[in-house]
């Protein structure tokens, strides 16, 4: 441990302030307390509060939602299948290809087929609500 010398110096204010563990606000003062702040830009509370905005994030959910328990479900019994079921999972299909094999590169198929049906969902069908909503704020 390093030896620091304790200066001369008188206390002050400012060192008992610090002894005490509480510091003196710097940027507030009694002024700026009771004036009180504009909202800059958009009324992002008021958008999302809005029945344009309900209505597309009730849209995105019904979509989004259902893809993930589907998604969830095939890579969960993909897995179940590779841990419990070997001999299903080694059977040969052609070649050295067996059915293990197949389904994981299902799994990067189906990953693919699910952000294509997102990208057509979200163009035909969320995107120009969005857009309504964007005009309608004003954004």
């Amino acid at each position: 441990m390093q030896h620091v010398a304790q200066t001369s110096a008188p206390r002050t204010a400012t060192t008992a302030t610090e002894d005490t563990g509480q510091l003196p606000r710097l940027f507030e003062t009694v002024e700026t307390e009771r004036v009180p702040r504009k909202p800059i830009g958009h009324d992002y509370v008021a958008i999302q509060h809005s029945e344009e905005f309900r209505s597309l994030r009730g849209r995105f959910r019904r979509f989004a939602f259902p893809m993930c328990v589907l998604f969830a479900v095939w890579y969960m019994a993909y897995v179940v299948l590779a841990a419990y079921a070997h001999d299903f999972m080694s059977t040969p299909v052609f070649g050295e290809v067996n059915v293990g094999i197949l389904l994981g590169i299902g799994q990067f198929v189906s990953t693919a087929v699910i952000t294509a049906l997102y990208l057509q969902f979200a163009k035909r069908r969320l995107d120009p609500q969005a857009e309504k909503v964007r005009q309608r704020a004003g954004m």
